[in-house]
Order: structure tokens, then C-alpha cells, then sequence
């Protein structure tokens, strides 16, 4: 057996001991935060994600699901965030938690190819000069938007909000919502406040297209690590 295959096996067998941890087909909340630290199969803090199926015909606009929220005890990952803002708030900006804050300056650092960020924010007066990264960062998510809450007059409160946990939620192609929500060293109480305050907002969120059978089905787990289903 070769060393790729034999470290592919045992990382394998560490995940079947850890699913057999989930002894039931759904779960409670309280009990799906306690089980994600002990389901984890990675040495490192691993991420706790949701992933919330929505039922939304994903032909109709009107059924789009999209929002923001703000965790009460943040995501525990350090947001790096480029802010695209005029010369009298680059200042504010970076006070704020920007790690690149700038107008002209920032955008033909990017054109370079430095994207060395997670998320931006940009000042409406200048959405229109963002036209040309619209190659660059549309793809990677990592454009602006006024639905994101992430272009505002307001650039500095945006980014405090940002950097103490705000995270966007939306979703994908086959109508689930995917964000992550803390980290399992976060313990079980803390992990069960941020998902509800995630939770309620997604509900909070919800269509007017959409009448009936909103969500249809909820599961967390930590990064690489076994899924969880949570009872509705």
C-alpha cells in the first residue's frame, strides 16, 4: 500500500468513528452544537458550517433568498476587508479594521493582481470606477453590493460591523444556503446563540414569493467532518 493510500484510509476510518458519534437521524439544536466539536476530524479549529435547503424555485426572482447578519459572538476568523473610499476616509476606513483602504490607488493594485482580502466595501460615488475589476472580483463573489449592505456612505460603521462578525447569506444555484457561523472551540452555548440569531434571519428573510415550505431542511457540521441534520 502506498503512503497516499494508507493516510487516505486512516483518514477515513477517523471519519467513520467520528459519524458514528451522530446516533440519531435529526437532531436538536442543543445537541447538534454539542456534538460538532466532538464530530470534527481536522487538529486545527475547525469552522462550523450551516448548510439550510430553501424551497425556492430558483427560475423565480421574487424567491431569492439574500440577507445579513450580525453574530453575537462573531464568525472567529479574521475578515480581511479592501475598502474602496474617498482620500478623506482612508483614514476611518483603516481605523476601522480595513486592511487596504484607498480609491484609484487600491483599484490599480488589484489590476495587479492583488487580492489579498475577503470582502469589500465601497462608497456609492465610486461604484462606478469598480466597472473595470468587475472581471476580477464578480467571479469570486468579492464585488460590492447595496443587497450585501456592503456599499454605504458609511464606510468605517460597515467595516466595524463587518469585522466583529456580520456575515452575508444567500442561495446558490441549487436553492442552499452555505455560511459558516463560528468555530467549534466557540463551545456549545455560543455556537447555539450565533445559529439561532443566523437562523432567525434567514426566516426573518424569507420571500413573499415563496408561501409555504420555506425551509425544508437544515444540517451543520465542522470543516471536513461528518454533516448533522438539526430537527426543524
Amino acid at each position: 500500500m502506498t503512503s497516499q493510500n494508507a493516510l487516505l484510509q486512516k483518514g477515513g476510518k477517523k471519519y467513520r468513528t467520528k459519524k458514528n458519534l451522530i446516533t440519531k437521524p435529526m437532531h436538536s439544536v442543543a445537541e447538534a452544537m454539542a456534538l460538532l466539536p466532538k464530530v470534527t476530524s481536522v487538529t486545527f479549529d475547525a469552522t462550523t458550517e450551516a448548510h439550510i435547503r430553501i424551497g425556492a424555485d430558483m427560475t423565480q426572482a421574487d424567491q431569492l433568498v439574500r440577507g445579513t447578519v450580525s453574530l453575537p459572538h462573531g464568525t472567529g476568523k479574521k475578515v480581511r476587508i479592501a475598502a474602496f473610499v474617498t482620500d478623506d476616509f482612508v483614514d476611518e476606513a483603516k481605523k476601522a479594521g480595513a486592511s487596504f483602504a484607498g480609491g484609484a490607488d487600491l483599484i490599480k493594485q488589484i489590476e495587479g493582481g492583488m487580492l489579498d482580502f475577503d470582502v469589500t466595501v465601497a462608497m456609492p460615488q465610486l461604484m462606478k470606477d469598480l466597472g473595470k475589476l468587475a472581471k476580477v472580483l464578480g467571479p469570486k463573489g468579492l464585488m460590492p453590493s447595496p443587497k450585501s449592505g456592503t456599499v454605504s456612505d458609511k464606510p468605517g460603521k460597515v467595516i466595524q460591523e463587518l469585522t466583529k462578525g456580520r456575515i452575508e447569506f444567500k442561495l446558490d444555484k441549487q436553492g442552499i444556503i452555505h455560511t459558516s457561523f463560528g468555530k467549534v472551540s466557540f463551545g456549545e452555548q455560543k455556537l447555539k446563540e450565533n445559529f439561532d440569531t443566523l437562523l432567525q434571519a434567514v426566516r426573518d428573510a424569507q420571500p413573499t414569493g415563496i408561501k409555504a415550505g420555506y425551509i425544508l431542511s437544515i444540517s451543520v457540521n465542522p470543516t471536513m467532518g461528518p454533516g448533522i441534520k438539526v430537527a426543524l
